[in-house]
């Protein structure tokens, strides 16, 4: 049996640096998520990569989720985007790319996910609602960055969902 994926598999693997600008064209493509510079693409493909995961199918990424560990809470994984390309949706590939996250971040003693998402993002909501179900745990929400006090007007904002303990 070999590893090597078929025509048409999904491989999941950690992002390297070559792969920034594929990541940033990726998000461009995923309305409405924020668009970062490429640069900031870069280093979620450098110093971030450990914990981020970039799904391929045919060479193409099709998928990227990016996250962290919380320096003050190294036990919580924060996961900052996650993006599919339209060729790969339908397919649960947002939910397969969190829980290959999760597996990452659990090797690294996370016990926690935290994200950030905006009360209208419904399609967010249903993804990380299914994982807390998949995980049986508990999810949490709060305001986190607030749209007058923290975005000055500019930005919807953003709850903070909280999962855990898994």
């Amino acid at each position: 049996m070999s590893n090597i994926p078929t025509k048409g598999d999904i491989l999941f693997r950690q992002p390297t640096v070559e792969d920034g600008a594929a990541v940033h064209d990726l998000i461009a493509a995923c309305k409405p998520l924020d668009e970062n510079s490429l640069y900031c693409n870069l280093l979620q493909c450098s110093h971030f990569a450990d914990s981020a995961v970039l799904a391929e199918r045919d060479g193409e990424v099709v998928g990227f989720v990016s996250a962290y560990h919380l320096p003050e809470q190294p036990k919580t994984l924060f996961v900052w985007q996650i993006a599919v390309s339209k060729s790969a949706r339908g397919q649960g590939l947002a939910s397969r790319i969190l829980d290959e996250a999760i597996a990452r971040g659990k090797q690294r003693g996370a016990t926690h996910l935290h994200t950030t998402i905006t009360p209208d993002n419904e399609a967010s909501w249903a993804t990380f609602r299914k994982l807390a179900d998949r995980l049986n745990t508990e999810l949490n929400h709060k305001p986190f960055f607030e749209r007058d006090k923290h975005f000055a007007g500019r930005h919807d904002t953003e709850e903070l969902l909280i999962i855990g303990p898994f």
